[in-house]
């Protein structure tokens, strides 16, 4: 069984919550282990984002140049997805977990 830690998703957010961001490989378990949610506008802004279908952030605002981290331990099994989005462009996700296959 290998177990590899990856990047899962880096990237500006798009204006549709349902973007997908990652899918998990078949055959693969992934475990979301972090998740920082940057704001580099001079205005707040609000965010998105579900793993494998259930929103773990619905509308969060997040204010002008700053940070939102999430330290979590989220099973996300095979062909499961992360879904996400932003209210601007200028917020951007960067995700990072463990894929066991």
């Amino acid at each position: 069984m290998a177990t590899t830690s990856k990047k899962l998703f880096r990237g500006a957010a798009t204006t549709n919550v349902a973007t997908v961001l990652y899918t998990v490989p078949s055959a693969t378990t992934t475990i979301v282990t972090n998740i920082l949610v940057t704001n580099t506008a001079g205005t707040s802004g609000t965010f998105d984002l579900s793993l494998a279908g259930v929103k773990i952030a619905d509308d969060v605002s997040i204010a002008a140049n700053t940070i939102a981290t999430f330290d979590l331990k989220q099973v996300v099994n095979a062909t499961e997805t992360i879904t996400g989005g932003a209210s601007a462009t200028t917020i951007n996700f960067h995700i990072s977990g463990v894929e066991v296959a």
